[in-house]
């Protein structure tokens, strides 16, 4: 027979053992939600700024396509503005400067003849008066006079219409086709400005799925960044355990080359169970309904953390 105290020293490991917390962690791994950056028109790829693994600003440019057609588009719509602005001001200002010079030449002809006429009608009237001259002579001096007085008021009534601006209708058809040369131009600018493409977001360029001198389709994309608040944490939780859990919920996490264990907080369960996937190597659950959950990190711990890399959460 064995001392009592034999048998209390040879006891300790297993008293130690029951001590310890035996929850087992939940199996997952580390999942980055993807900003893919394209441009909305083909072409090819000029200009690949960025290379896989750099960091990005927000704005920094990425990548640019040949811009030869829409920087050809853009200087066609800004001609025709200038054009549509040059015929609105045309319109607005009346005739040529040389034109009203003209019209108040003849104007001062036709003022000059009809001073002379009147002189002529009054000599007329005061020569028949005296029945020195028959009366025909007075009604042609007077039909003379006349004719120079109305050819005065004619250039006259052409001269005020030479100097105002066109008529309201067409000024309007003038103001309507400066404005759709402004759209256009402005259209032109935007779709030139689409073959350049900066960053949307602050984050690592995971990948580049294309090279200089490669064509691109339109919406295809060249890169994608990851953000450093869009990694998060995925695992599984057995079906039977889904009633404990509730978003918000803190979560503890760990893994390898981590240091201590993150706290993360719970931001979506799956409404639907589903079989164990095949990236959670345990052959004693693999036939058990899990439900998917995922954690967010904050922000020093996100950036310890690698996509794909797997993790280990107790609740």
């Amino acid at each position: 027979m064995k001392p009592p105290i034999v048998l209390l020293l040879s006891c300790l490991p297993y008293l130690s053992a029951c001590g310890e917390n035996t929850v087992p962690a939940l199996q997952g791994y580390v999942e980055g939600e993807y900003v893919r950056l394209a441009a909305p028109f083909a072409g090819t790829l000029q200009n690949l700024v960025v290379q896989r693994g750099a960091q990005v600003r927000q704005g920094d440019p990425v990548f640019t396509l040949e811009q030869q057609n829409e920087a050809a588009a853009r200087q066609g719509a800004e001609d025709r503005l200038h054009a549509s602005e040059a015929q609105l001001a045309d319109l607005k200002t009346g005739k040529r400067p040389q034109e009203l010079q003209v019209i108040r030449a003849q104007l001062a002809q036709a003022k000059a003849a009809a001073q002379l006429s009147t002189t002529e009608l009054q000599r007329a009237e005061r020569l028949v008066k005296g029945k020195f001259v028959a009366s025909d002579q007075l009604d042609a001096a007077r039909a003379n006079d006349k004719l120079n007085q109305a050819k005065v008021t004619e250039l006259q009534a052409q001269l005020q219409v030479a100097e105002l601006a066109a008529r309201p209708d067409a000024l309007k058809v003038a103001e309507a086709n400066v404005a759709a040369a402004h759209a256009a131009l402005d259209q032109a600018d935007w779709q030139l400005s689409q073959k350049s493409v900066a960053a949307t977001r602050n984050g690592l360029i995971n990948d580049t799925y294309y090279q200089p001198g490669e064509w691109i389709p339109a919406g295809s994309p060249v890169i994608s960044i990851l953000p450093p608040e869009n990694r998060k944490v995925r695992f599984f939780v057995p079906e039977p355990q889904l009633g404990s859990l509730q978003t918000g919920q803190t979560v503890q996490v760990s893994c390898d080359g981590c240091g201590d264990a993150m706290l993360m907080h719970i931001s979506y369960i799956s409404p639907q169970a589903e079989y164990t996937p095949p990236v959670i190597y345990s052959k004693d659950s693999r036939a058990k309904l899990v439900v998917m959950v995922e954690a967010i990190p904050g922000v020093a711990d996100a950036a310890k953390l690698k996509v794909g890399q797997p993790v280990d959460v107790k609740l």
